[in-house]
């Protein structure tokens, strides 16, 4: 089996470079390939990652958001399982055999990471609890149980993500898959992993504003067709 490591860029020229290099050196019992899809950075993100071997580099000319970059690099996956990897520091590549395990074990076609089902250093408050509000939101609208909707890794087997004719641009891209799987009644599989928030001083880029967006996201694909 071959695992498809989609990892979508914009700015990140200080943490870009440690990212790949981490995904590169885990063993897994899959194949891997990288695709790093540059979202028009303006710093140096896409000069350093045209140096990098190994990968294959994919460019917006200009900044189109997370989730058209993951379409972007979706289209060029040829992996059995897409992985979607955030290109900061906060989640780690180490716990990818944990994301694997329930492939390997229970033929899972979708695995979840979770923040709050390990031990995981302190956070803003605000954005703690607005991922709470949306992962409860996301239980009650689909019935599901789940503990960490927003969480950044998330692990699809293929032919699936491609079916769901995702229609993401920015951080929507979480409850739109979210909320599609739950439609299809398929189970979500979670695994606890390690989380090392950084700052909006530091480079986050997530606002209060994508948090309306994924609620709205949620509402929407509940009562859409």
């Amino acid at each position: 089996m071959k695992l498809s490591i989609i990892i979508p860029a914009y700015n990140e020229e200080k943490t870009i470079r440690e990212v790949i290099k981490r995904v590169k050196v885990q063993k897994i019992n899959m194949d891997k390939e990288i695709i790093v899809v540059d979202d028009g950075s303006i710093d140096e993100t896409y000069g350093i990652l045209s140096k990098i071997s190994g990968i294959k580099l994919l460019r917006h000319e200009a900044n189109k958001g997370k989730g058209r970059a993951i379409r972007t690099g979706l289209d060029v996956a040829g992996g059995d399982f897409v992985l979607i990897q955030d290109a900061d520091l906060e989640l780690n590549p180490a716990d990818y055999p944990e994301l694997i395990r329930p492939v390997m074990e229970n033929n899972a076609r979708v695995v979840y990471g979770s923040r709050n089902l390990g031990k995981n250093r302190g956070k803003s408050m605000l954005y703690y609890n607005g991922g709470r509000f949306i992962t409860f939101l996301a239980n009650i609208l689909y019935g599901i149980n789940i503990s960490d909707e927003p969480i950044g890794y998330k692990l699809f087997k293929t032919n699936l993500l491609k079916d769901l004719k995702l229609e993401c641009e920015r951080f929507e891209f979480c409850p739109e898959v979210t909320a599609k799987i739950a439609k299809r009644k398929i189970k979500i599989h979670e695994v606890p992993v390690r989380y090392n928030p950084r700052s909006l001083k530091e480079g986050k880029k997530l606002r209060v504003s994508d948090g309306l967006q994924a609620a709205w996201v949620l509402i929407k694909y509940r009562f859409k067709d």
